[in-house]
């Protein structure tokens, strides 16, 4: 009988962040951008459900870009031939879309990641599994081209492939101590920021009522394991698993301070205080705009919806994608 191997406490293999000071004064977080997991499970997309096969698709298109609708029209055209049920819209009608997304399994989202991020918003609180078909420019979210698509069709609608799920996060903002009627979900990120170009907006970060920082910059992101690859990654955010469920915060160019990134473990909650006599802007998956004033409260935290993706290639495939559009590594 082999005897049981000793017990290893999970520990991070990088030095735990230790508050800090700047010249100013000012505390902040130091954390350097590495690759991270939520912990030792398993990663979700090997125990996901089989997809199954699919009986009622949607197809959203970028409304600006012809060949967008062109690639929806063409899809909708095969998938009818099949006689699965489908429907098309814009990505910006949401008439047709409330009247067809609770009774879908796939909506296919021909454009760009900000098509996909519009989509995944649209279809809470429904669990509709989202394909995203590239024809922006960066990708990330996007799984295949308009050809591969074309092809693997009737995989896809025989039920092929494995569902990833994003986790999200949702907002509220806090006036006077008293919550306003707005509640934004996100699959990528919650951002406060200045109102105008050249100045900056004063604020204070706290998670579960430990303070972060206080900060004069433009802005601050907080963003999920999906907006990794997005507005946090342009100002040196880390790279995380795209199913983790961890948060990042990040300072968008603090004055006399680091811009340096913390990653919050899942379950955590980020508060955003607007100094007096000062203005900002929440914006969340780029939009819409909030405006907020002196005094307000953005809190951030996970969101009970979560985004599913069908993915056709194997997990690691992200690393490649990540890889090519980031050109570590050539085609």
């Amino acid at each position: 009988m082999t005897s049981p191997r000793p017990r290893r406490d999970h520990q991070p293999s990088t030095p735990v962040p230790q508050p800090s000071a700047s010249h100013s004064g000012v505390p902040f977080v130091v954390c350097r951008p590495l690759l991270l997991t939520s912990d030792l499970r398993p990663p979700f997309s090997r125990r996901r459900a089989i997809v199954h096969p699919m009986n009622k698709i949607g197809v959203t298109y970028h409304p600006k870009s012809e060949a967008a609708r062109s690639v929806a029209e063409e899809i909708r055209r095969r998938i009818a031939a099949t006689n699965v049920d489908v429907w098309v819209a814009s990505a910006w009608d949401d008439e047709m879309r409330e009247e067809h997304v609770a009774e879908s399994d796939l909506v296919i989202c021909c454009g760009g990641d900000g098509t996909v991020l519009r989509a995944a918003r649209a279809v809470i609180p429904h669990p509709v599994t989202l394909l995203g078909v590239n024809l922006g420019r960066l990708g990330f979210l996007t799984e295949i081209t308009p050809a591969e698509l074309f092809e693997r069709l009737p995989d896809v609608l025989a039920g092929a492939g494995r569902v990833e799920t994003r986790a999200m996060v949702q907002t509220e903002t806090l006036r006077a101590g008293e919550e306003t009627a707005q509640h934004f979900h996100a699959l990528n990120d919650a951002v406060v920021g200045r109102t105008a170009i050249g100045r900056t907006v004063q604020f204070t970060v706290r998670t579960d009522d430990t303070m972060l920082g206080s900060y004069r910059a433009d802005g601050v992101i907080i963003a999920t394991a999906t907006g990794s690859t997005a507005y946090s990654l342009s100002v040196g955010g880390p790279i995380l698993h795209p199913e983790s469920r961890e948060i990042i915060v990040t300072p968008v160019a603090p004055h006399l301070a680091p811009a340096n990134s913390i990653v919050l473990p899942e379950g955590s909650r980020v508060e955003v205080q607007i100094a007096p006599r000062q203005s900002a802007i929440l914006s969340v998956d780029g939009e819409p705009d909030q405006d907020l004033a002196g005094g307000d409260v953005v809190r951030v935290r996970m969101s009970q919806h979560t985004a599913r993706f069908l993915r056709l290639g194997p997990p690691g495939e992200f690393y490649v994608r990540v890889g090519r559009r980031l050109n570590w590594l050539t085609e």
